[in-house]
């Protein structure tokens, strides 16, 4: 039986975009599905959409609720937003 999921997708996006490209904490969406996938973070999934296409939406759909968090700077390549928390 599959683990659960100890993170939430969001919180896994943001921990491979800080861990693989530290400076600009940018990457493509399949470089931050296969670090997702390597480290187990995400085994338990809804759907049948593919980890990488649900990266894209948590980042370019508009009604996201995690445009705070992250924004799409072309087709292949997303990139975490300064946050500065209070």
């Amino acid at each position: 039986m599959p683990r659960k999921n100890l993170l939430s997708l969001h919180e896994s996006i943001v921990i491979a975009l800080i861990n693989i490209n530290p400076k600009t904490r940018t990457e493509t969406f399949q470089e931050v599905e296969d670090f997702i996938i390597e480290r187990n973070f995400s085994p338990i999934r809804d759907g049948n959409i593919p980890l990488s296409e649900q990266i894209m939406l948590r980042s370019k759909k508009s009604s996201s609720r995690y445009l705070y968090l992250f924004e799409q700077l072309n087709e292949t390549t997303i990139r975490l937003r300064n946050v500065h928390c209070k």
